[in-house]
């Protein structure tokens, strides 16, 4: 009987996208704080260790005076992720319809940013189980929570990955975690037992993955299957309306899931569009003209460079349609 030994030999590729690709601003919402165990940013481009359906991975990608992107990546996986790599980069994200014609300062965005664009990641459950640490707590507590979990049950990425660098647990890894270590990683009941409830349909949510929007039925038929997938998150014991949306989103890249609850985007939208903070409904409100296209919005007033002021309004974009 022989053993069989997975080749430590790189497989490399070179993508060369039909447009611009910021890399870092692309992948961004896949980091979770500076010191997050999956990723690693560099100046030109990133480090990711990933645990994808053919095994472990890590994938290195960085871009080139020529718009290319040069990638290596190592582990059993290591195909899968190069594969997966123009999608990663946004290469279904399709911003054609969005109209910021009648808000200015929006276009303006857009043009300064001409290399964001959507992540999709293809890995559901990868996505989820941050998104649940992150319910209902503040960012401190939530990637505290993650960097221990993950450093403490995670893998050892194959290849020449940064130190400290991980693979998230696997499902079966993250049901075995002891109660106590849920406990020690400031984790409650709540949120280690929606951990647990996804992590047992863990392989029926990744098949929720897709490469890239459907080419044939057009929008109508690619935002029925967005809407799917989020109905079908939600399906799950402990996941809502703001987990299925932060989820999505990288997952998918989902163009129009709005992380209705968050703490803080109303109130930004609401800063930035109009000058003044909103609830949940008013932010729908705001983003309605957008519906499509509403995470894509997000997406460019995080990008603005506007911050959520203290104390006052300093800039405000103003949509000149209800005017």
């Amino acid at each position: 009987m022989h053993t069989l030994i997975a080749d430590p030999r790189p497989l490399t590729s070179t993508y060369a996208p039909a447009r611009p690709v910021n890399l870092r601003q692309t992948v961004g919402p896949l980091l979770r704080g500076q010191h997050e165990p999956t990723m690693r940013l560099t100046p030109t481009g990133f480090w990711r260790a990933v645990r994808t359906p053919e095994g472990t991975a890590t994938l290195h990608a960085e871009s080139r005076a020529d718009g290319s992107v040069c990638a290596t990546a190592w582990g059993d996986g290591a195909e899968w992720v190069l594969d997966a790599l123009p999608d990663l980069l946004g290469a279904g994200d399709d911003w054609s319809g969005l109209d910021l014609s009648g808000v200015p300062p929006l276009a303006e965005v857009r043009r300064q940013h001409p290399g964001l664009w959507l992540t999709s990641t293809s890995l559901v459950f990868e996505s989820l189980v941050p998104s649940i640490l992150e319910q209902k707590v503040t960012t401190i507590e939530a990637r505290r929570a993650w960097r221990y979990l993950v450093g403490r049950f995670g893998e050892r990425p194959p290849g020449p990955a940064p130190d400290g660098m991980r693979v998230q647990p696997s499902a079966r890894q993250w049901a075995l975690i002891p109660s106590w270590e849920w406990h020690r990683a400031g984790v409650g009941p709540n949120r280690s037992r929606a951990v647990l409830a996804a992590a047992a349909v863990a392989a029926g949510l990744d098949r929720l993955a897709h490469r890239g929007v459907p080419a044939s039925g057009g929008a109508a038929r690619a935002a029925r299957r967005f809407d799917d997938v989020l109905e079908k998150l939600q399906t799950v014991h402990g996941i809502g309306p703001w987990t299925a949306a932060e989820t999505s989103q990288r997952s998918h890249g989902h163009p129009d899931a709005v992380s209705v609850g968050d703490y803080h985007l109303a109130a930004h939208v609401g800063w930035v569009l109009i000058g003044e903070p909103v609830d949940d409904d008013g932010m729908l409100e705001l983003l309605e003209p957008w519906r499509g296209h509403r995470q894509r919005v997000v997406r460019l007033i995080l990008a603005s460079g506007v911050p959520k002021p203290k104390f006052g309004p300093r800039a405000t974009i103003q949509d000149h349609r209800w005017h």
